[in-house]
């Protein structure tokens, strides 16, 4: 059943304060914090509507019966991706290949980083979008009006591979797991390819993954003493091909569908993707659809989320 809720826009409220935070890791552990300051206020947008569909709504790809799958099992994962990326732009991925272990250590990886002193995180804030190696917090803290409830790790790992020397172990890790869902990443868009009557390298070539962008994002959102009022991500979509998302076990993540905002849900152990904006495909029997989300702040849990990026808790967008 609809919940009337908020898509969460800038507070009115509360007019926009200067300030100098440069870890919203460092504002969640403040002593005594029980409000968040105005400048991280949003106020609900009661025109939307959040609902939550049934369980197995959302579409559910099995990657190894479209890798290694006989000719008819193959043929149905096609023509079922091409269905998921036409009618939501968003789908889960069983049996990927890449091992528990590994999406556990690249969480822990990730946590390691943002529990690294913050003087030394700084030691990797960047001062451009293209800087192959940048942290911080929020989005673009230079513009926005209001800040959202998110400490970020952006790194590019292809086709030129780049890692924080800090914490020890992180760079092994992010190289190995950024390899092996890369390989995922790409068998996904070969059986995009084919279920838009194409050869299965088209996509690939046409937009030359090999030299492609692949980047590497983290994304941490503490536990908030007021997470009504904050948003972790606003709605966007992604300008990559896919997004690949590790799934932790937290709410928070919403996909717009049919004009609505869905709750995601994910099987254990699936990566959640989402395509991006170069995946628009326009044919005369198909279109792909970019799809929106937004990440609300789950007050129950530190999170900590991690997706895939080529031109995404890590986000690998391609």
């Amino acid at each position: 059943m609809a919940a009337e809720t908020a898509s969460l826009l800038p507070s009115q409220a509360f007019p926009s304060q200067p300030t100098k935070i440069t870890s919203i890791k460092t504002l969640a552990e403040s002593p005594g914090l029980t409000s968040i300051p105005a400048t991280y206020t949003f106020t609900p947008d009661l025109h939307d509507q959040v609902i939550c569909v049934p369980e197995g709504s959302i579409p559910v790809i099995d990657y190894s019966l479209l890798i290694s799958g006989t000719p008819d099992q193959r043929s149905k994962i096609v023509h079922e991706l091409g269905r998921a990326c036409q009618d939501w732009g968003f789908f889960m991925v069983i049996n990927h290949g890449v091992p528990e272990n590994l999406l556990s250590s690249i969480l822990d990886g990730c946590k390691g980083f943002f529990d690294l002193p913050e003087e030394e995180k700084q030691e990797f804030k960047g001062n451009h979008v293209l800087d192959p190696i940048r942290s911080g917090t929020s989005c673009n803290v230079s513009v926005e009006k209001a800040f959202y409830w998110r400490d970020f790790l952006k790194v590019f790992v292809h086709p030129v591979f780049y890692s924080p020397t800090k914490p020890a172990g992180l760079s092994e890790i992010s190289l190995e797991y950024s390899q092996r869902v890369r390989e995922v990443a790409r068998g996904l868009l070969k059986g995009i390819s084919e279920s838009l009557g194409l050869e299965g390298s088209y996509i690939d070539k046409a937009q030359n993954l090999e030299q492609g962008k692949q980047i590497f994002v983290g994304n941490l959102y503490p536990t908030c003493p007021q997470p009504e009022l904050a948003m972790g991500l606003p709605p966007h979509s992604d300008h990559g091909l896919l997004t690949l998302l590790i799934y932790n076990g937290i709410g928070g993540l919403q996909i717009q569908h049919e004009g609505k905002w869905v709750n995601v849900c994910a099987l254990p152990n699936s990566f959640l993707v989402n395509t991006g904006d170069h995946l628009e495909v326009h044919s005369d029997f198909l279109v792909m659809l970019s799809i929106t989300i937004r990440l609300g702040v789950d007050p129950r849990f530190l999170r900590l989320n991690n997706a895939v990026k080529n031109v995404k808790f890590v986000f690998f967008y391609y």
